[in-house]
């Protein structure tokens, strides 16, 4: 009897030994796996701070990569999108997982309405010349029965267009000697044929900002002086043979000569004195840009009226990177013309391919047989049979934003 009592109390105590154990054992596992959980979620964020760090920073990359760290790992794959990158992440301690995204859209993206746009100093048409696009002046618009082929805008109370046939709709205070092929918005309207309908005493229209600000201009100054040095030789640094350039800042003028070299631009270049080109040398954007660009920018603020020039010689051929949406962008911070000295911040001559001229402070003259995809200065001079053919790609221009902005992050969750 006395046995079978201590059997049975014996069985009691285990019983509440174990009772009292299970919640303990559960309490510890789901400590444990919160402490999972949270390792994981620590392995998911670091692989995505990891991505977006090399992504802005341009280090390599790969589709997908497994990283393993102290508190487990993390599978970051990262996919193309139209417009940036996508970037999923599974952070995985034991067997607890934790799941992240990021959005992140390219740098800069700018905006070129215009086949041709002008500041105060205006827009001129001369001998045979065309634009094929649309045209926005802040000054007047003025030609000899010059084809534009799109619309033409001449802004403010100012405003003139005059001797220029515009197959689209033409605005401005004044209109003259012109032929409009759409409507005509205008206060006066002199010998000029308009087949759409007309619109007496409209309003002005407004003056317009230019697409890059010289802020804008002066952060690509700012990342191209972060490259290394170059040696100039007598003033000039000069390329005679195909090569890579860039980020880079050239402390003299630029002389680039040769038929068939090629520059490949693989980032902003900054000319702190004169570009110019001869001989018929190649021009492009680097193939690992794809639809992204890189400026080249001829500017000494220590001489901003005689300095800055850009003369583009025969025969020099402008390519983007192989990818839709890419081109040249020559910008000169030249401001000769803006304070009434007649000096060409752009020439160019018998030129052609994906450029894109641009001197917000300065004149452009386009000589013969030049094409190119969009001009925008302070005044503009078309010559001969210079032609400006638009390309709808510069809506929506992507420039790559420097070394530590060449992608901005939209959106960082957990899902």
């Amino acid at each position: 009897m006395v046995i079978v009592l201590a059997i049975l109390f014996s069985a009691l105590g285990l019983v509440l030994v174990l009772g009292g154990a299970v919640p303990v054992i559960s309490h510890y596992s789901s400590t444990q796996g919160y402490a999972y959980s949270k390792q994981a979620l620590q392995a998911s964020n670091s692989g995505i701070s990891e991505a977006i760090y090399r992504l802005k920073t341009g280090k390599n990359l790969p589709n997908s990569v497994t990283v393993s760290l102290d508190t487990g790992s993390s599978t970051i794959t990262t996919t193309a999108m139209p417009d940036g990158k996508k970037i999923t992440v599974t952070g995985t301690q034991k067997s607890y997982q934790r799941n992240f995204q990021a959005n992140l859209a390219f740098g800069d993206g700018i905006a070129f309405h215009y086949g041709v746009q002008s500041g105060m100093g205006g827009f001129v048409l001369q001998n045979s010349s065309s634009v094929t696009g649309n045209v926005y002046s802040n000054g007047t618009v003025t030609g000899s029965g010059n084809y534009i082929y799109g619309d033409v805008v001449s802004a403010g109370a100012n405003g003139l267009i005059n001797s220029v046939h515009a197959t689209g709709t033409a605005y401005a205070r004044t209109i003259q000697n012109s032929t409009i092929d759409k409507d005509a918005h205008y206060q006066t309207l002199v010998n000029t044929a308009v087949s759409g309908t007309r619109y007496p005493g409209s309003a002005d229209q407004p003056t317009a900002d230019m697409p890059i600000s010289d802020e804008q201009i002066s952060d690509w100054k700012t990342w191209a002086a972060s490259g290394d040095s170059v040696t100039c030789t007598n003033g000039t640094y000069s390329i005679t043979s195909s090569m890579s350039l860039g980020p880079k800042k050239i402390p003299c003028d630029l002389l680039i000569k040769g038929n068939g070299i090629q520059l490949i631009v693989t980032g902003p270049i900054w000319v702190v004195g004169n570009l110019t080109t001869q001989n018929g040398p190649i021009i492009k954007m680097d193939p690992g840009l794809a639809e992204q660009n890189v400026a080249i920018i001829a500017d000494d603020p220590g001489a901003p009226t005689t300095r800055g020039l850009v003369t583009i010689g025969q025969n020099t051929e402008f390519q983007g990177s192989g990818t839709a949406g890419s081109y040249v962008f020559t910008i000169s911070g030249n401001t000769a013309s803006e304070n009434g000295i007649n000096t060409n911040a752009i020439d160019m001559g018998q030129s052609a391919g994906a450029l894109v001229a641009y001197a917000n402070h300065g004149q452009i003259t386009l000589g013969q047989s030049v094409f190119v995809k969009s001009i925008t200065a302070y005044k503009i001079i078309l010559t001969n049979t210079a032609n400006v053919r638009y390309d709808s790609g510069l809506a929506s221009t992507l420039f790559k934003a420097g070394p530590e902005g060449g992608y901005d992050i939209l959106n960082w969750f957990e899902f």
